[in-house]
């Protein structure tokens, strides 16, 4: 039986840190799922990047997945623990999308992760807290998001939140809400 595990919080609140933690725990190997694009003529996000690279163990497996994150987590290994960072950058690499087409990926991302054999933990970043976006693809890049992570934290046995450099287990403290 497969574990999902979704990590959640706003920006610098630590989620990617408590996500790497709980894979530490894990006595699967790791393999960390990259889902940024990198991009060589953007300094700040290319020392971002190699910021979280330095933090990781030597023995993980690092693979970079912009968009083939579902047929990557199809075909894991049960003996693995996978964790994906991040939601919010996976969303974004789809932001082209029609809204029938980001359905259509979204439902492929949420079926593939119910039938998994492999341990899973998802980093996803909180972006509906703040003001609503001036502009049509912000507004859009929220919604996405929020919805995904809504329908994935269902499929979960735990869901953390992380703020303030704190840690909340909501499996512990909440209730999910009806499937919609």
């Amino acid at each position: 039986m497969s574990k999902v595990i979704l990590v959640t919080g706003p920006a610098r609140s630590g989620k990617s840190e408590w996500a790497e933690t709980l894979a530490m725990r894990s006595p699967k190997a790791v393999v960390y799922l990259a889902t940024a694009t990198r991009d060589p003529n953007d300094r700040e996000w290319q020392q971002r990047i190699q910021k979280h690279q330095e933090r990781r163990p030597q023995d993980w497996i690092t693979l970079e997945v912009s968009q083939e994150l579902s047929a990557t987590i199809a075909d894991a290994k049960p003996n693995t623990c996978l964790l994906v960072d991040s939601l919010g950058t996976w969303v974004t690499n789809f932001l082209e999308q029609d809204e029938n087409t980001w359905k259509d990926t979204l439902q492929e991302l949420l079926d593939t992760v119910e039938l998994v054999a492999a341990d899973l933990i998802f980093v996803a970043e909180e972006t509906g807290w703040g003001v609503v976006p001036a502009y049509p693809i912000g507004r859009t890049f929220r919604d996405r998001l929020g919805a995904l992570v809504r329908q994935l934290s269902i499929l979960c046995q735990e869901v953390y939140l992380v703020t303030g450099g704190h840690v909340l287990n909501l499996s512990l403290l909440g209730s999910p809400l009806p499937k919609t």
